[in-house]
């Protein structure tokens, strides 16, 4: 929260198959499994690129693995979806999660690593994953998505629980780092 980078849509990815954009993606991943998240986006890490990496599980127990490289969300017709309202949190508000509506259907399509184009598509809890990451590398975090009451409340959440919570990822950092 409160870094520039959040705040601002992404650059599009021009580059595609090189070893830096390999090592950014596998650097996310780690990142992400750290911080025991669902997904992370580029911004979140303080780059400025739209790409995002998930690693999570959905209500079905499906395992979805994976990246996208500028990614669009497709306007998906009223009758293809439904409004689920859920909890959601993020990494980069630690701590409090609320009950955002999205739908329950998302279609991407983008690039993968090497630039081949690609269509994912999720329902459930992955479809929120799909669209809260969009989201982030247009800079928007789901704050944007509550009334002002809502997310002042957060902010206050997450100001009281922020030490803790990065206590904690620290210790998993640590742990890991000790063990490899």
């Amino acid at each position: 929260m409160g870094e520039e980078v959040l705040a601002r849509r992404c650059r599009a990815a021009t580059e595609f198959g090189t070893p830096e954009l390999t090592q950014l993606i596998d650097d996310m991943f780690a990142t992400n499994h750290m911080a025991k998240g669902a997904a992370i986006a580029a911004n979140q890490v303080g780059v400025d690129l739209q790409l995002f990496v998930w690693d999570m599980t959905d209500e079905w127990g499906t395992h979805h693995v994976g990246h996208i490289l500028n990614p669009v969300l497709d306007d998906l017709p009223p009758d293809q979806r439904t409004l689920l309202e859920e909890p959601e949190g993020c990494l980069s508000v630690p701590g409090p999660y609320r009950v955002v509506a999205r739908p329950d259907r998302a279609v991407v399509r983008g690039q993968d690593k090497d630039g081949t184009p690609i269509v994912v598509e999720g329902r459930g809890y992955f479809a929120r994953c799909l669209q809260h990451e969009t989201d982030h590398l247009h800079g928007r975090l789901y704050l944007d998505r509550l009334t002002q009451r809502e997310r002042k409340s957060v902010l206050r959440e997450m100001a009281a629980s922020q030490d803790e919570v990065f206590a904690r990822r620290a210790a998993r950092s640590s742990s890991a780092a000790s063990s490899s």
